[in-house]
């Protein structure tokens, strides 16, 4: 018999039976989602387990089904503010369905994100979110072991596998036009990838010259500056180096916050201003946009909805392993542009 921490039995299936007036194993269906449950006899039962109190042991339920309920995350780095977002809404999201999340950084380094997939640790778990930055089609299929898989990114993987990934190409021309919707017409692109023709830096450059194009402007080729490590060190150098080169321009593109948020301190260290000069956009609403001064027009990618679609998606893949259902799915959820101060919105006056 169980006892609760104040002592006393804790409710069990027998008592959750005894109260809808079913068998134990009518219950037990029941809270294991058998389908063949009718709907009347499930509601029945669901409102004894709540009058009870009873609430299921996990651990039993996931030995019993050979689960761990664990899942892993695998993302480049933390120290990247929309990664480490990114697992936050992960964490909170995999609670919400009792799963706890078992977190590996990759760096973005295909050897090491290749060895996410065949982790002894990451083998643990019943199924594993990759954020990869270095694979590529012609890598081996997704996971040797057949564990289930959905990769927070653009489609790599043949096979049951699923990607939650987001409008790169759309968003970063809506952010771009932005820009020229403001009469920028000198607007620097931070952060290109020069060998990349697939992938996120490229899928967000055809977005910037797309959305050129549709002002009739050209590509200007002294404007789009390569960047291999999307940091705010990085930005920052980057930033500099097309200012001391005297480089004119009005606007800067940025591929994520965190360059944006290096270019923006190295414009004011110039004595640039933000946006009367130079009109800036960034990429993933990360939080410390929002109390820069000014804040950052930024692309929200819909984080969120990548978290909770990724975390439904690995659970509905890990339900389904033994019948093998479920063919392989492409999300990307909606996002939005987020205009804030660095594009023009309202500055708020500093107080004495």
């Amino acid at each position: 018999m169980a006892i609760t921490p104040e002592g006393r039995s804790a409710p069990t299936l027998r008592d959750v039976a005894e109260v809808a007036g079913v068998s134990f194993k009518t219950v037990s269906n029941v809270l294991n989602d058998h389908p063949q449950v009718r709907e009347a006899t499930r509601v029945k039962v669901l409102a004894a387990v709540e009058q009870v109190g009873y609430r299921p042991n996990l651990a039993a339920r996931n030995l019993r089904l050979g689960r761990s309920g664990v899942i892993g995350l695998a993302v480049p780095e933390l120290s990247q503010a929309f990664f480490a977002q990114l697992a936050d809404e992960v964490i909170r999201i995999a609670a919400e369905q009792d799963l706890v999340v078992l977190v590996e950084q990759t760096g973005g380094e295909r050897e090491r994100e290749l060895e996410a997939l065949r982790n002894p640790r990451l083998s643990l778990t019943d199924g594993l979110l990759l954020a990869p930055l270095g694979l590529t089609h012609e890598d081996l299929a997704p996971d040797a072991a057949g564990r289930p898989l959905v990769v927070l990114g653009e489609p790599l993987f043949p096979g049951p596998v699923d990607h939650v990934t987001m409008q790169h190409e759309a968003a970063a021309r809506a952010a771009t036009a932005h820009l020229l919707a403001l009469g920028r017409r000198r607007v620097v692109l931070l952060g290109a990838h020069a060998a990349e023709d697939t992938g996120v830096a490229a899928l967000r450059y055809a977005g910037y010259r797309a959305a050129l194009a549709d002002a009739g402007l050209p590509v200007d080729d002294g404007l789009v500056v390569p960047i291999e490590t999307w940091d705010r060190q990085r930005g920052a150098e980057a930033m500099g180096r097309v200012l001391d080169a005297g480089v004119r321009m009005d606007a800067v593109f940025a591929m994520n916050d965190d360059l944006a948020l290096g270019a923006l301190r190295s414009l004011q260290e110039r004595g640039l201003a933000v946006p009367r000069d130079v009109a800036l956009v960034g990429f993933d609403d990360v939080a410390d946009g929002r109390y820069t001064f000014p804040s950052l027009t930024t692309v929200e990618p819909g984080r969120h909805d990548i978290a909770r679609i990724a975390v439904t998606m690995l659970r509905e893949r890990i339900d389904d392993r033994p019948r093998g259902d479920l063919g392989p799915r492409v999300v990307a959820p909606d996002f939005r542009l987020v205009v804030r101060e660095s594009t023009g919105a309202e500055v708020r006056a500093r107080r004495a």
